[in-house]
């Protein structure tokens, strides 16, 4: 990796550790490896590779809201506040961390992420918030 590219990575791990999306990964049993992508602004989007866990990951098939159910259900209230939150070690050449939240490029981010969704707001779906995938509609 060229010297500009690897210090624009450390600017944004270090960004994300502040924001403490990402912990230290001491043992890890997986680790992907970081693959820079140039913007046309000059910035480096820091992207982690996960092709080689998503091969060998089982697909979960959870099946996901009907989105017209959903923009019906929404379409009665007038101000919407939608609110989106945030194997998954990478290696930088300043450590190996890994994300505290989920990231993106896994394969099952969103089936696992609606099914924890539906698991914690199941009594409440349909009539007090709508869930799909990582927003969350509050009535």
């Amino acid at each position: 990796m060229r010297p500009n590219v690897a210090l624009k990575i450390n600017e944004e791990v270090e960004k994300q550790w502040n924001a403490r999306f990402l912990a230290v990964a001491n043992y890890p049993q997986w680790v992907a490896n970081i693959v820079p992508v140039p913007k046309k602004d000059g910035k480096v989007r820091m992207c982690v590779d996960y092709r080689d866990l998503n091969c060998s990951s089982p697909k979960d098939n959870f099946l996901l809201p009907n989105i017209d159910v959903l923009v019906d259900n929404i379409a009665q209230h007038s101000s919407p506040s939608w609110t989106t939150e945030e194997k998954r070690t990478f290696i930088t050449l300043w450590g190996t961390f890994c994300y505290k939240v989920m990231p993106f490029g896994l394969k099952n981010a969103s089936a696992i992420y609606q099914r924890a969704m539906v698991a914690l707001f199941h009594d409440m779906m349909h009539r007090e918030i709508e869930v799909y995938v990582d927003d969350i509609l509050q009535s």
